[in-house]
């Protein structure tokens, strides 16, 4: 769907095919109001999904606000490989525990209550914003009784020292500070503290890889989202934590490396 598409779509609350069956769909003044004003907002370089206020991902409806980064297919990625390696660690009378770092709209942790409902999903972010709307999400896609959220930066909620997971997934800020305004108009409305991985952009990269063994089971994966370029440096984090065993790097629809699978070998528990 193109952004034409996607803007009247959204503003008629059909499907795309509706628009091109019923050409006699009726755009009252209010309508055209809006359309004028984001035809405006989209020459200025705001996304389309912020205009509208949702997006799509894994074939469930979100919405965004400036407040949280927009949802983008290579991530669809990080949640199927998830629920691959989730199969291996549930069983008939047994759940697996996933814990999503960073959770922004909810997109990754929402999905994966709704395609894996035996499963018990824990989600924080740093943002109370982004939290409410990750509940907001929740709530929309019926799985708010699945989903634990909590209010923390990465591991500092005392509540969590605890708990051990069978899956820790992210798809953490990894673009170098240095890189943020170069980059196409539309990012400079998503929130900073979403994008910005430091100097190399590996910043949040050492600090999980660093903390997780504490909070995973050991034979349990750490899975993460990677930028591009970014493998090799990742990949070093790893094996210098002498922690994970890497297990697998899973390629985009573009051939780039994007999710990095890793097992915990040693369980600091």
């Amino acid at each position: 769907m193109n952004e034409a598409e996607m803007l009247f779509a959204g503003i008629l609350n059909c499907s795309r095919l509706d628009l091109y069956l019923n050409k006699d769909l009726y755009l009252d003044k209010d309508k055209l109001a809006f359309i004028s004003s984001a035809l405006k907002r989209r020459i200025s370089g705001e996304s389309i999904e912020y205009i509208l206020g949702k997006t799509e991902f894994m074939g469930l409806e979100f919405k965004v606000n400036k407040d949280v980064f927009i949802p983008r297919p290579e991530t669809e990625i990080l949640v199927e490989t998830v629920m691959k390696y989730s199969y291996g660690v549930q069983c008939i009378a047994y759940s697996a525990e996933i814990l999503d770092l960073g959770t922004g709209s909810g997109c990754i942790a929402v999905s994966l209550a709704k395609f894996l409902p035996n499963s018990k999903i824990s989600a924080l972010d740093i943002s109370m914003e982004a939290l409410k709307l990750a509940q907001y999400n929740a709530s929309l896609n019926n799985v708010s009784d699945k989903i634990s959220f909590m209010h923390s930066d990465l591991f500092a909620q005392y509540a969590m020292r605890n708990t051990q997971y069978d899956i820790i997934v992210s798809n953490p800020p990894y673009i170098p500070t240095s890189e943020i305004d170069t980059l196409q108009p539309e990012i400079k409305y998503e929130p900073r503290i979403a994008l910005d991985g430091g100097k190399d952009g590996l910043d949040f990269y050492r600090k999980i890889i660093s903390q997780a063994p504490v909070y995973l089971r050991e034979g349990s994966f750490l899975i993460m989202e990677i930028g591009f370029n970014q493998a090799a440096g990742v990949k070093n984090i790893f094996q210098n934590s002498g922690n994970f065993e890497i297990i697998e790097v899973v390629r985009d629809y573009n051939n780039i490396d994007r999710v990095i699978v890793a097992k915990n070998i040693n369980s600091k528990h």
